[in-house]
């Protein structure tokens, strides 16, 4: 019987892994294998080289550019969105005035509120992009035309080419269309937190603002832990590369002096515009050990009991 048991799990589990192997495993080891060579990813013909490509890479500044701007983003983008997405949704769930028979209540129409915050999710992240774009313009975009509505007409910046400005905008859009998400699955984790809770905790006194960190916080700390790496992924992956090289690429690429130059967009530049596949792969090699190690380090300070109801 037990064997049997385990012939059918092993039956349903193999077609699955297998295709995960195929299109997820063996592309890891052929981009690890290509970047010791000098492919360029036009020719079947390449030779090994080594380190080389390696040695290339630690000495190339831009790739030390795009490697701090992602390390930027994996360390701003997730404590943001995350802080933004918590607070949000408890003052949906938890936050609204008391009603009669009930210690704690949401806010009125939370539902709403949940649709208006999740509908960035909906809209593709090129959308998304385009919208900013136009909305960053600095001649005829809605921000600086509201700034000259409101009596600031000498403040326009331009806020896609100013180096110093460009990286903000950029982690302004990733906020933007990604923190309803966190909303409505952190109001799902709240909405299971059973009330009895927070009417004992204030019943002894506790404000709102103690039971968010004794209560909210302790019991949906698995969530936060994984959409905290979700999102960290997430600032490391597509998301950050589909909004830099729509909203900034320029004609360097990355913004005005690489100054929003991100690890995807270096890997597709030099893999597509400059033929070099193998010095990519190199670069793709150093996103998949930055990932790893944010994933890995979040994961160690984030372990702690863990608490059920």
């Amino acid at each position: 019987m037990q064997h049997g048991k385990y012939r059918f799990i092993v039956g349903f589990l193999a077609a699955p892994l297998a295709l995960y192997a195929l299109f997820v495993i063996w592309p890891f080891i052929q981009s690890i294998y290509y970047s010791f060579t000098d492919w360029t990813g036009l020719s079947p013909e390449f030779g090994m080289v080594g380190f080389d490509n390696y040695s290339r890479m630690l000495d190339d500044e831009i790739f030390w550019k795009s490697f701090q701007h992602s390390l930027i983003l994996a360390l701003v983008l997730p404590l943001v969105t995350v802080g933004l997405a918590l607070f949000f949704a408890f003052m949906l769930n938890v936050g609204g005035r008391r009603r009669r028979g009930a210690a704690i209540a949401g806010v009125r129409g939370s539902s709403f509120y949940k649709i208006v915050y999740f509908f960035p999710q909906v809209l593709s992240i090129a959308i998304v992009a385009l919208l900013f774009q136009f909305a960053y313009n600095p001649n005829s975009g809605a921000i600086n035309s509201v700034l000259k509505g409101v009596g600031l007409g000498s403040i326009q910046p331009d806020w896609l080419g100013d180096p110093d400005l460009a990286l903000i905008c950029v982690m302004v859009v990733l906020v933007w269309s990604t923190v309803g998400f966190f909303v409505v699955l952190f109001s799902a984790g709240m909405a299971s937190i059973p009330r009895d809770f927070y009417e004992a905790a204030l019943l002894d006194g506790a404000s709102r603002f103690t039971t968010f960190f004794k209560i909210t916080l302790p019991l949906l700390w698995d969530t936060v832990q994984s959409g905290w790496i979700y999102m960290g992924i997430l600032a490391l992956g597509a998301e950050s590369f589909a909004v830099v090289q729509i909203m900034t690429v320029g004609p360097s690429g990355g913004g005005p002096d690489y100054s929003t130059i991100v690890l995807p967009l270096y890997v597709y530049q030099k893999a597509f515009r400059d033929g070099q596949a193998a010095y990519a792969t190199t670069i793709g090699v150093a996103l998949l050990v930055l990932t790893l190690a944010f994933a890995a380090v979040v994961t160690k300070l984030g372990r702690r009991e863990r608490l059920e109801f």
